[in-house]
């Protein structure tokens, strides 16, 4: 089942928060298998009740890759179920049918089908179902500012989740109450708090979903702190003590890499799933604050293009914002505006208030700095108008009745919080309404942006020298010398070139032991030395998803001994693992262990973006070859027939048998055993063997 969770004011970027309970997210290096058994089992399927269920679990499926096959598998799952009378099965596909509405940005049809749902397990008894529902609906409330609406529901939940003892739904009531606390501050630290202890409890579980969710939330909140810090400096707060301002600077540095290393964390759990575009998007943001523009544009690119592969649009928005708030920390004006606007269309389209106001500040600050001042104050007018309109709302609303048979107490603080934020936007609104919001909001504007405009200029005078060097880290020398040249790389179609593709056994169960520190700097010690041994053979490294790496041979450059070299390479990296592995097992350590998977077939490569390259390959070819790293086992090399067609002559294998491959058909597989050692390599060493045999004899 999966349930969002509350995102709080400060994680508004962080749109849908879905927590999956006992159900193991699908990685896109495995899960064409899954999809292809759950379409035979449709097809063979006899009873309707079955077929339903099917098509429930395609719908779930579907929710990492293709929003419209979740509506459209949960929509017929609808209608047999009506036809079947069969009432778990309708109140499933509601369900599913208002998570394919919240990811597309239909967030009234969502809670629609979401209410329809929650009558319907309340009908057959399913209160875990009915909790869940009510922790979503007051998700939605949440993200679109009703946080009154947001916790009537969140109290429903909790008091279900109660009556049955439910500790999973206990889990996601203490984060949404943590996301709570995150709207405001002053609460911070409470919010780290609640977080913490969440997270803990979903590492426990190994629930990669909860653990990449509150990751992000203690990034976000980390990184807030920090920049609360940056702007009392930019006041000038601490400037009469020099001593104190370098303390203070110091410690938002310290806040700004807990929030990277945490946003690391989540990046890792939520590998390879609809949400792994939060994550991005809040490592993008980390880069921007440490200066590392380069990093953040690139982080936050693909965040914004693993959203629109979605349909995803407050992730487009949210996205498309954070770019431009990069060019904005760039001094880039126009860039930033460009973005902000293209934002603007959809956060409006959406009619998304948090984000509309973000966009209102951030449209205000960029003309302010262009000196456009009847723009920036249009937008500042927006932005007064609207959180009118949202503080009117919120006073409409009435808690009477929520919390009679509650704990008065324990619902006290998120009262008081709620009770802030009012008093808070009631004096906003009368300093906007005589003017000086507009002169205060400005002249902090101009000072802040004074002293973005001196770390700024430090940063990219540091950063000019490795512009070259890090292009050429990112992209193939040919490549660059193509960009330098022709200002653009066209695709190329490869007749042959291999593809490689590795993955840690039992990563999760590893990540959950190490804090996210030690797990990147595990990584990095990994993927580094297969970066070394890969480069040796002059083969390209793609690109890593998560704990999964990927390269190939035969581009850019065609290469006839493609497969062998990529096979050698394998064994190469494989023996490395085997040392470390005795290493780590004598240190008392738990041992990493890598499954490699090979395939050598046709491909299309290019260059992906304009704004920010990236060298990418497509085709069945890297699907297959994802397929036998996948079918293979820990510490050994799973080829398939064409890759082994191709070495056969260099190495002995040994005959798996055979797997499906969606538009292929059935595939051998074979284990690499041993390189074959040639005649005169036999001749050699026999006649080494005469000569030991003869001194032996003669002893």
């Amino acid at each position: 089942m999966r349930e969002i969770l509350n995102t709080g004011k400060l994680r508004r970027l962080i749109r849908a928060s879905l927590l999956l309970v006992f159900f193991v997210l699908i990685s896109p290096l495995n899960n064409i298998a899954q999809e292809d058994s759950l379409l035979q089992e449709l097809n063979s399927a006899t009873q309707d009740t079955s077929r339903v269920n099917i098509m429930i679990e395609l719908a779930k499926f579907y929710l990492s890759s293709d929003i419209d096959k979740t509506l459209e598998y949960a929509s017929r799952a609808n209608e047999l179920s009506k036809s079947q009378k069969f009432t778990k099965g309708l109140a499933n596909a509601y369900r599913y049918q208002g998570l394919g509405d919240y990811m597309k940005g239909d967030y009234a049809a969502a809670v629609d089908y979401w209410q329809q749902s929650v009558e319907l397990f309340e009908e057959i008894g399913d209160k875990s179902n009915v909790a869940r529902l009510y922790s979503n609906i007051g998700a939605v409330y949440f993200n679109q500012s009703d946080d009154i609406k947001a916790l009537e529901f969140y109290l429903k939940s909790e008091k279900v989740a109660e009556e049955i003892n439910d500790t999973l739904r206990m889990m996601a009531v203490m984060t949404n109450i943590g996301a709570l606390y995150g709207s405001n501050e002053l609460t911070y630290d409470k919010a780290i708090e609640f977080d913490e202890r969440a997270l803990a409890m979903g590492e426990k579980l190994k629930d990669n979903n909860t653990v990449g969710t509150l990751a992000s939330n203690l990034g976000e909140i980390y990184m807030a702190q920090a920049e609360i810090i940056r702007d009392k400096a930019g006041r000038g707060e601490f400037q009469i003590n020099k001593d104190e301002y370098e303390q203070a600077m110091k410690k938002a540095a310290e806040k700004d890499s807990l929030a990277l290393a945490y946003f690391y964390e989540s990046w890792t759990a939520f590998a390879g799933s609809e949400n792994e575009t939060y994550a991005l998007r809040g490592i993008g943001k980390a880069n921007m604050n440490q200066g590392k523009y380069d990093e953040a544009l690139t982080n936050l690119t693909r965040a914004y293009a693993l959203a629109k592969n979605l349909d995803a649009k407050m992730d487009m928005a949210q996205s498309k914002r954070a770019i431009g708030d990069v060019y904005l920390s760039m001094t880039n004006y126009d860039e930033a505006l460009k973005y902000y606007h293209e934002a603007l269309i959809l956060a409006e389209e959406l009619e998304s208030k948090q984000d509309l106001m973000d966009l209102y500040v951030s449209l205000a600050e960029s003309y302010s700095e262009k000196s456009e001042y009847k723009e920036a104050f249009k937008y500042q007018e927006l932005l007064t108008d609207l959180r009118d309109t949202i503080y009117r709302v919120e006073m409409n609303q009435r808690l009477d009745g929520l919390l009679f048979e509650r704990d008065m107490d324990k619902r006290q603080a998120e009262l008081d919080l709620l009770d802030e934020k009012h008093e808070r936007q009631k004096l906003e609104k009368h300093a906007f309404q005589a003017g000086l919001g507009f002169i205060v909001v400005i002249a902090f504007i101009l000072l802040r942006m004074y002293f973005t405009k001196v770390r700024t200029n430090k940063l990219l005078d540091k950063q000019k020298d490795q512009i070259e060097a890090l292009l050429l880290n990112t992209l193939p020398a040919d490549i660059v010398k193509e960009l330098n040249t022709k200002g653009e790389s066209k695709p190329k179609d490869y007749q042959q070139v291999s593809v490689l593709f590795t993955d840690f056994k039992g990563f999760s169960s590893l990540a959950s032991e190490l804090t996210p520190h030690e797990l990147i700097d595990e990584l990095t010690m990994y993927f580094t030395a297969f970066d070394d041994i890969i480069g040796g053979f002059g083969l390209e490294k793609i690109k890593t998803i998560g704990d999964a790496y990927m390269c190939a041979a035969g581009v850019p450059k065609e290469d006839p001994d493609n497969a062998v070299k990529m096979v050698r390479a394998a064994i190469e990296i494989q023996d490395y693992m085997a040392k470390t592995k005795e290493q780590r097992i004598k240190a008392g350590l738990p041992p990493w262990e890598l499954r490699v998977g090979i395939h050598t077939g046709p491909i299309v490569a290019g260059v992906v973006g304009k704004k920010k390259y990236a060298y990418d390959i497509w085709g069945d070819t890297v699907n297959v070859a994802s397929r036998m790293e996948s079918n293979g086992e820990a510490g050994r090399i799973n080829i398939s027939d064409a890759t082994y067609n191709l070495v056969k002559h260099e190495f002995e294998c040994e005959y798996r048998g055979k797997i499906m491959a969606k538009n292929i058909g059935e595939i051998d597989m074979y284990f690499v055993k041993n390189p074959i050692e040639h005649k005169s390599d036999i001749e050699s060493h026999t006649e080494l063997s005469s000569v030991i045999s003869t001194e032996n004899g003669n002893s």
